[in-house]
């Protein structure tokens, strides 16, 4: 029988949490062929161990687990461990999951009915953090996005509206977008892959349960990306997709964070902001882009991403940092 869900696990020295990682994958409560694919991306503790441990159940629970890896002295990065579990894959479906998480036991079935709904589309679902009080604020904001704004808030967003740990898809739609970024460490590989799927027309869906324990450690790999290098790609983004849309756009009642958006700019978009107004009405850096005169008409625009500017949310609520 066909593999129909491929839940690809990258490895890297996980030991204090792959137990749990790995029961939850035994305890999903989907009965269709599902397999587990760990990729162990230069470990040096006991992951490999626990991982050789609980193949034995998970396959005799009737979960194929397929394991590959490398040991060489340092490791080669989030993409390419992810790129390497895909590849040696099979299922007709990826179930994204990080080592330090745990699934909930209807994840796999609930994403995989929205992902068969929406085969053009990255499948997200709520969260709860560990510990608890951790980053209380992006928790909030990633679980409660309305559909509209999982698209309309890519734009001021310091990552994916939905968490990479949560992402589920088709192998044809993650192949149609194409690989992570390999860079390694630094590298913002989920947010460059989530950029490239919106420029490919795709959808963001979220399931409004919570799937997915998420937890929040100093070690994690998100920590490695700095703030300055995810404003990049978000100032890019935003050029790309949203300002050629518009003849003139004003950026109001900015502060600080206004006059760092104005200052990222190409010359050519800062040509078309026509206001900076008063840092002293705002510390915090309010943001908002208007449209100030007819939309451009310009051949093939993006359909999947908004058009209006009142789409595009001030900072203060729509960018908290990243987990």
């Amino acid at each position: 029988m066909e593999t129909q869900v491929s839940v690809i696990l990258p490895v890297h020295d996980a030991e204090p949490w792959l137990d749990e990682c790995l029961r939850s994958v035994l305890q999903q409560d989907f009965e269709g062929p599902m397999e587990l694919s760990v990729f162990n991306d230069a470990s040096k503790d006991k992951s490999m161990a626990i991982v050789e441990k609980w193949k034995v159940t998970l396959e005799g629970s009737g979960i194929r687990v397929v394991i590959g890896g490398h040991d060489s002295p340092s490791p080669r990065g989030v993409g390419y461990s992810k790129n390497q579990a895909i590849a040696q894959s099979s299922g007709s479906y990826l179930c994204f999951l990080d080592a330090d998480d745990v699934m909930m036991p209807p994840r796999v079935r609930l994403q995989l009915e929205a992902a068969v709904q929406h085969p053009a589309s990255i499948v997200g679902c709520q969260v709860r953090r560990e510990p608890p009080n951790s980053t209380e604020r992006y928790t909030r904001w990633i679980n409660q996005l309305t559909s509209d704004q999982l698209l309309t808030q890519v734009f001021t967003s310091n990552g994916p509206t939905v968490i990479m740990p949560s992402w589920f898809c088709s192998r044809a739609w993650f192949s149609h977008v194409g690989p992570f970024d390999e860079g390694g460490q630094g590298v913002p590989e989920d947010l460059l892959f989530f950029y490239a799927h919106l420029r490919k027309g795709g959808g963001v869906v979220r399931v409004d349960q919570s799937l997915l324990l998420y937890r929040y450690h100093p070690s994690a790999a998100t920590h490695s990306v700095l703030e300055t290098t995810i404003w990049t790609h978000r100032v890019h983004f935003l050029e790309e997709q949203a300002l050629p849309h518009w003849a003139t756009f004003t950026i109001w009642n900015a502060g600080r964070q206004g006059r760092r958006l104005y200052r990222s700019l190409s010359a050519r978009a800062q040509r078309g902001c026509l206001l900076r107004c008063g840092p002293e009405q705002d510390q915090e850096g309010l943001l908002l882009l208007r449209r100030l005169s007819r939309k451009a008409q310009a051949p093939g625009a993006h359909p999947a991403l908004p058009s209006s500017p009142a789409a595009l949310h001030h900072l203060r609520e729509a960018g908290p940092d990243r987990g």
